[in-house]
C-alpha cells in the first residue's frame, strides 16, 4: 500500500489545495507514482471524468500536477451547495440527491465505506497518496463525526502537516490556536507546521518560528513564499473575483452569478496579454465589453431571478441588441432561452416556471436524472461572427439537470448570441484564439497584438513553477522523513 501524508489547514483558503498540487508535482519529479485524495469536498467547480463521474476541481488540478488522469476515487464525496443550508450530495461520481446540512451531518459517517474503498484502491496503485483536509481540523463542534480532517487521518494512519496563511495576518495564532484545540491523540499526528504565502525577509520571521516550534512542540517544516502561479482555483474565494481589472484592447465580462460554478471555463481568455477578463455583479461595472459570458450555476432559476432584480438582465439584452457578442455556458446557456420550467422542483428554488432572457430560441425543462459525460467532436453549424469555429475539434464535459429543446451541438446561436452545455470547450487548441480573432476583426485590431499561447505547455510550466516554490520553501528532507514515519 502507498505511503501517505496529509496537509491540513488552519482555515479555508490557507493554501492547502495548491500545496498538495505542489507536493504531487515534486513527488512525480522525484520518480514516484503519486495520487491526490480528499475524502469530502464542498465546491461548485467540478469536473466530469472520462468514465462519466463528477469530482471536485481541486483534485483534478492535483492529478494534472501528478501527471495522471483525474479519477472520482480521488474525491469520493462532493457536496455542491444549492442553497445556504443544503447541497447536492455526489458519492463516487454519482449524484445521490439534495440534502439539508443537518441531515447530511447526521448521516455522513455512513459514507465511510465508500470513502475507504476509494482510498484503498488508489493506495494499491500508487507509491504516495497526498491527502488534503478541508477547512480547519479545530472546528470542535464538528469533531465527533469528522470524515475529512483528523477523523480521516486516523482512519488511514496519516501524519499531518498543518499550514497557516501569513498573508492574512495572525499566522502564529492560527497555527498555535489550532494545535491547542486538538485532542492529545490528534496533536500527536501533527508532525510539523508550514507558514504559507510569505512575502519579505525570512530573517525577520525566524524568532517567531523558534517560539512557534516551542509552543506547538513540532518543527516548522517550511516557509513557502507567496507564489504567483496561474493554476485553476476551486471555489468562490478565488482572488480573481476581487482583483480590479483595467480594460485592455479587448474587454471580456463574466457575469458573477451568486452561485457561479465552473468559472475556470474562462481561464483561457485570461492568458492573452491584451485581453481583460472581469467578473461583474453590478450594472455600473459592466460598461461596454466586447464579449459577455453568462457562466454555469448550481441554481439556474435562483440566479436568473437575481440577474433580473440586479438590472443585469436588461443590460445584457441591450448589449446583445447592439451587436455585443454574448455566450452562455450550461446554466448561463439555459438563461439565454425563452422559458425554463422545473415541475419537479429539482433545483428547489420555489419556482416552477420562469421566463428566460429570450435571446435564444429554446426552452429548458429540469428533470431528475443528471447528465454528466465527457464529450468530443468538431464544431459545426455555427453561424454569425463565430462561424470560424466550424471544423475545429473540441473536448469538454457536460454536467446539468436541465434538458433544452432545439439544441444544435456543440453550440446554438442566434446572430451574435451563442450558448453551449460544454464546460471546458474553450480549452481546446484554437477555440479561444478563433473567438478572439473574431472580436479583433470586429474592432479592427491586429490579432498579433493580443498575444497567444500553448495552453498545455503553459500549464506544465505553471505546475513546475509551483513545485519549485514549494520545494524551495519546505524542508523536503524532513517531509520525506515524515512520509517514511521517521519522526
Amino acid at each position: 500500500m502507498a505511503k501517505n501524508i496529509m496537509i491540513q489547514g488552519t482555515m479555508s483558503n490557507a493554501g492547502k489545495s495548491l500545496l498538495c498540487a505542489g507536493l504531487c508535482r515534486i513527488f512525480k519529479q522525484d520518480g514516484y507514482r503519486v495520487a491526490p485524495f480528499k475524502s469530502q469536498n464542498m465546491a461548485l467547480n467540478s469536473f466530469i471524468t472520462e468514465a462519466g463521474g463528477e469530482m471536485g476541481r481541486a483534485q483534478v488540478v492535483q492529478a494534472e500536477a501528478a501527471g495522471i488522469a483525474p479519477d472520482v476515487r480521488m474525491n469520493p464525496i462532493l457536496l455542491k451547495p444549492t442553497t445556504d443550508v443544503g447541497a447536492q450530495v455526489i458519492v463516487n461520481g454519482i449524484a445521490q440527491g439534495n440534502m439539508r446540512a443537518m441531515e447530511y451531518s447526521k448521516n455522513k459517517r455512513k459514507y465511510i465505506p465508500d470513502i475507504m474503498q476509494a482510498y484503498d484502491s488508489l493506495a494499491a496503485e500508487n507509491d504516495i497518496i497526498v491527502i488534503e483536509g478541508a477547512g480547519s481540523p479545530a472546528e470542535i463542534n464538528l469533531r465527533q463525526d469528522d470524515i475529512v480532517n483528523m477523523g480521516f487521518a486516523e482512519l488511514v494512519d496519516a501524519p499531518v502537516l498543518l499550514v497557516g496563511d501569513i498573508d492574512r495576518g495572525g499566522v502564529f495564532a492560527q497555527l498555535y490556536g489550532t494545535v491547542a484545540l486538538l485532542t492529545p491523540q490528534e496533536r500527536a499526528r501533527v508532525k510539523g507546521t508550514i507558514v504559507n504565502k510569505f512575502r519579505g525577509d525570512r530573517a525577520i520571521l525566524e524568532p517567531g518560528l523558534d517560539m512557534l516550534e516551542e509552543l506547538c512542540g513540532v518543527p516548522v517544516a517550511g516557509v513557502v513564499p507567496y507564489t504567483h502561479v496561474d493554476i485553476d482555483e476551486e471555489d468562490s474565494l478565488s482572488q480573481r473575483f476581487y482583483c480590479p481589472q483595467s480594460r485592455k484592447l479587448l474587454d471580456v465580462a463574466v457575469i458573477r452569478l451568486p452561485r457561479i460554478s465552473n468559472f475556470t471555463d474562462f481561464s483561457p481568455f485570461e492568458r492573452f496579454a491584451n485581453v481583460s477578463l472581469r467578473y461583474v455583479d453590478k450594472v455600473a461595472d459592466l460598461h461596454d465589453p466586447d464579449l459577455i459570458f453568462l457562466p454555469g450555476t448550481k441554481s439556474t432559476i435562483g440566479d436568473l431571478q437575481w440577474l433580473r432584480q440586479s438590472g443585469l438582465e436588461n443590460a445584457i439584452q441591450k448589449a446583445a441588441a447592439s451587436g455585443t457578442l454574448v455566450f452562455g455556458i450550461c446554466g448561463g446557456y439555459q438563461m439565454l432561452g425563452k422559458h425554463i420550467s422545473d415541475p419537479d422542483q429539482v433545483e428547489a428554488a420555489g419556482v416552477t416556471e420562469i421566463a428566460g432572457l429570450g435571446l435564444l430560441d429554446m426552452d429548458t425543462v429540469f428533470r431528475g436524472e443528471k447528465v454528466q459525460t465527457q464529450v468530443t467532436g468538431q464544431f459545426h453549424q455555427v453561424e454569425g461572427m463565430l462561424s470560424g469555429l466550424n471544423g475545429i475539434p473540441y473536448t469538454g464535459y457536460e454536467i446539468h439537470m436541465g434538458r433544452s429543446t432545439e439544441v444544435l451541438p456543440p453550440v446554438i446561436n442566434s446572430r451574435n448570441v451563442y450558448g453551449s452545455y460544454i464546460h471546458g470547450v474553450f480549452d481546446a487548441p484554437n477555440v479561444a484564439d478563433t473567438i478572439i480573432q473574431a472580436l479583433c476583426r470586429q474592432k479592427g485590431i491586429d490579432f498579433e497584438s493580443i498575444g497567444s499561447f500553448d495552453l498545455r505547455e503553459y500549464k506544465n510550466k505553471q505546475y513546475d513553477k509551483l513545485a519549485d516554490a514549494v520545494r524551495g520553501g519546505l524542508d523536503m528532507d524532513y517531509v520525506y522523513r515524515v512520509l517514511n514515519r521517521q519522526v
